[in-house]
């Protein structure tokens, strides 16, 4: 009777630990995934902030260059992409035009070097300085999200997490890389 109950007793406690082990991974698979959720948010502050100096930017260039229409109108509409899908909540179109459009602004900046009046007319250059702060930024919040991201796709790979993560849907997530077009260097010509 006493083996039987110190049994019994013993496969209580290791019941009680397994749960408790669960609890701590489903928390911690929690933790990571809120974390790249706020990670992203910021991403998004300070890509909102790219997309609000943008069309200043634009007009700014246009009445100097007026014949780059081609450029400014696919600068405008990658900046309507960005938005639209922001707004429909799709992370990875969010990273992938955003790696667009910033392909697209460092064309704008060659196009910047052709045109000296620009250079030198002081509203272009408070927006070239904005600019360029928010595209620090940009890339600040960029790589604490892949960071965020890195942890989390890790921990939901990795035994145990990786049980509980596919028992309760958990995903891995797609890191912010660069569009293939921002890896070209752009040709400046004087």
């Amino acid at each position: 009777m006493k083996a039987a109950l110190i049994t019994f007793g013993g496969l209580i406690a290791v019941f009680i630990i397994v749960i408790m082990m669960f609890i701590g991974i489903n928390n911690k698979i929690i933790d990571h995934d809120e974390t790249t959720i706020q990670a992203w948010a910021n991403v998004e502050t300070v890509l909102q902030r790219r997309y609000d100096l943008i069309p200043n930017l634009v007009n700014t260039v246009k009445g100097f260059a007026s014949h780059e229409k081609e450029l400014l109108t696919e600068v405008t509409r990658l900046r309507s992409q960005w938005s639209s899908a922001k707004a429909s909540g799709d992370t990875a179109q969010s990273v992938k035009t955003a790696g667009m459009l910033e392909g697209a602004l460092g064309r704008l900046m060659v196009v910047v070097e052709k045109y000296p009046d620009i250079k030198s007319n002081q509203n272009f250059l408070a927006l070239q300085e904005e600019l360029s702060g928010t595209e620090n930024r940009i890339s600040v919040e960029r790589r604490r999200y892949n960071q965020a991201v890195a942890a989390y796709n890790k921990y939901i790979r990795k035994y145990p997490g990786s049980i509980i993560a596919g028992m309760k849907g958990y995903e891995r997530k797609t890191p912010f890389e660069s569009a293939p077009e921002a890896a070209a260097v752009p040709t400046v010509e004087f």
